[in-house]
């Protein structure tokens, strides 16, 4: 009988609590970034321009969350194998809707940016009522 060995992909995450203030989405961004950037390894599985989307979607997710509930956010962050998910987590049952390409808004485009630059785009329940929107950067 043979065994077989399944490679392990090696898998980091972090995540952080982020207040209903003006400054979250500007934080969301450094430390998303820095972790990102933070080590060896993250360094040779995320290039630059993967960093750049990153910190881009976690941007875009943060401010609407914050900006469409009432209270704080959660976002999570995890690299595995060169393949980053940003989850950030609220309050609010209402899912997030891609507004169509329109030049006379100010806002409304970022889910679609968000849904360009992902891989894979989710929206799921918690049971507690809110959801998280989770974006699969591969």
């Amino acid at each position: 009988m043979r065994a077989h060995q399944r490679a392990q992909r090696s898998t980091e995450r972090v995540e952080y609590a982020l207040p209903q203030e003006p400054a979250s989405a500007g934080r969301a961004r450094r430390l998303t970034s820095g972790f990102l950037a933070g080590s060896r390894r993250r360094k040779s599985e995320v290039d630059a321009e993967r960093v750049d989307d990153a910190t881009l979607v976690v941007s875009e997710l943060v401010s609407n969350a914050l900006r469409h509930t009432d209270g704080g956010c959660r976002l999570r962050v995890q690299v595995s194998g060169g393949r980053v998910t940003v989850e950030v987590t609220d309050a609010s049952p209402e899912r997030p809707r891609v507004r169509g390409h329109s030049t006379d808004r100010e806002s409304g485009r970022g889910l679609a940016m968000v849904r360009l630059l992902a891989h894979r785009l989710e929206v799921v329940g918690t049971h507690r009522g809110g959801k998280t929107v989770r974006a699969v950067l591969a």
